[in-house]
């Protein structure tokens, strides 16, 4: 199903975008050495319920887990990369930490997703990766507008991946959304230009370039969640959720603050 959104419902993604970008904010800077990612889902939850809005999470149960997720928040650490479901660790300096938070509000819903490194520690090659994912974002960001497609997003996304030295894996990738979580068309992180659905002022998008170090293989963790690196390689992730406008993209996930 794809949606295109009228503007009484655009208003309300935005809505729900700066709610997504302020929890995740939040979250980011109670992301120190000595955090649990237990401490991190619960703090998600309140931050979720305070605002009015619903986790898309907790009762997701996909094809491709074993649901119900059952948490508000994914939490992917170091080799993680997708659906990290949080659990009992106690985050170290120079982790490589992902939080990724999908929520709804007056039917809408918002999805985004932010790497950073915890502590003092900063190892140049995780910088360089997370670096790559967000310039990756930037550039299929970019790329959208009406008129153009979905191939058009795809390629400047893999073609900042690719120059960067990452192997690519388009087994999931970015996504529509708008009153569900994951809805077509689905973004690849790589493709050809000119192809695949035009956009179209209303749609929403989630974009999301994710990179391992050194591999394109994923495995499934025990918890029957969490996917990691096949290497055990350390991994980045970047997301927003867009709305594609007459005049081309609109990030819907940004802080309040960097709105104004």
């Amino acid at each position: 199903m794809i949606e295109i959104l009228n503007p009484t419902e655009l208003s309300r993604a935005k809505e729900t975008g700066a709610v997504v970008a302020d929890i995740l904010q939040t979250l980011k800077s109670r992301s120190t050495v000595g955090t649990n990612l237990l401490d991190l889902d619960r703090w998600a939850e309140t931050m979720i319920v305070e605002a009015g809005a619903r986790s898309c999470y907790v009762d997701y149960e996909p094809s491709f887990g074993r649901g119900p997720f059952g948490h508000y928040i994914c939490t992917a650490v170091n080799d993680a990369v997708l659906h990290g479901l949080p659990y009992d660790y106690t985050l170290a300096d120079g982790d490589l930490l992902t939080l990724d938070l999908a929520v709804s509000k007056r039917g809408v819903a918002a999805d985004s997703a932010i790497s950073f490194i915890v502590g003092e520690s900063k190892p140049p090659e995780s910088v360089a990766m997370i670096s790559a994912t967000e310039r990756a974002l930037s550039a299929g960001i970019a790329a959208a507008g009406p008129g153009a497609r979905i191939g058009d997003i795809s390629h400047a996304i893999g073609s900042v991946l690719s120059e960067a030295g990452y192997p690519i894996n388009t087994e999931f990738g970015g996504h529509g959304i708008g009153s569900t979580m994951h809805q077509d068309p689905h973004v690849p992180n790589t493709g050809r230009p000119g192809r695949g659905y035009k956009l179209r002022p209303g749609l929403l998008l989630a974009l999301e370039p994710w990179v391992m170090a050194d591999t394109a293989e994923l495995i499934t963790d025990a918890d029957g969640w969490t996917l990691r690196s096949a290497t055990g390689c350390r991994t980045a992730h970047s997301e927003h959720t867009i709305a594609i406008t007459n005049d081309g993209a609109e990030i819907l996930t940004l802080p309040r603050q960097a709105h104004s």
